[in-house]
């Protein structure tokens, strides 16, 4: 994956690389569940020689009523906040992690562009992780086109898994900038 992360900066080797050889080390699963990335983080995982070791599957749920039916996100809470929210994220990964059978679940939603939507603006993304100690998410500012946010997206997903898999700390993945993390 040659892509930017929030930085616009590529990081250090392949952080969706230094996350699959780290599941496969701790004999631990992971699945997917995508909005704005349309199937991206899953192309960047399933290009790793020996992924299927790990990677239970994902899901693509890009119009917001998937995000119920399939992902399991409770419909009260898309009505109530919408499909770009942190706590959708983090329902969205914990779906995945529960739909697939996976110990971790890594989740994407938020605006791409080029339009804001439900007035939520342009950049604005959230990426979720859910796994056997609990989820975390993080909201990121992107700024660029709607391919960088895409990219950028995925870099920071990678990237906050590796921080939550059993002794690992970033997984070589350079620290964002450019993003807003909180």
């Amino acid at each position: 994956m040659g892509d930017t992360d929030a930085r616009h900066q590529r990081p250090a080797g392949s952080p969706a690389a230094s996350v699959v050889h780290r599941l496969h080390e701790c004999g631990q699963t992971l699945a997917t569940v995508e909005s704005l990335t349309g199937g991206l983080l899953a192309a960047a995982i399933v290009e790793i020689a020996g992924v299927s070791a790990i990677y239970r599957g994902g899901l693509v749920v890009y119009a917001t009523e998937l995000k119920a039916v399939l992902a399991g996100v409770p419909e009260d809470l898309l009505a109530a906040r919408g499909p770009v929210d942190p706590d959708v994220a983090v329902a969205l990964a914990e779906g995945g992690r529960r739909r697939c059978g996976a110990d971790w679940g890594l989740a994407t939603t938020g605006v791409a562009g080029p339009e804001p939507q439900d007035d939520k603006p342009v950049g604005l993304v959230y990426v979720a992780v859910a796994g056997p100690t609990g989820s975390d998410v993080h909201r990121l500012d992107l700024d660029g086109g709607r391919d960088h946010i895409r990219s950028a997206a995925v870099i920071e997903a990678l990237r906050l898994l590796a921080e939550h898999i059993p002794g690992t700390d970033d997984a070589g993945v350079a620290d964002p900038a450019g993003a807003s993390r909180r």
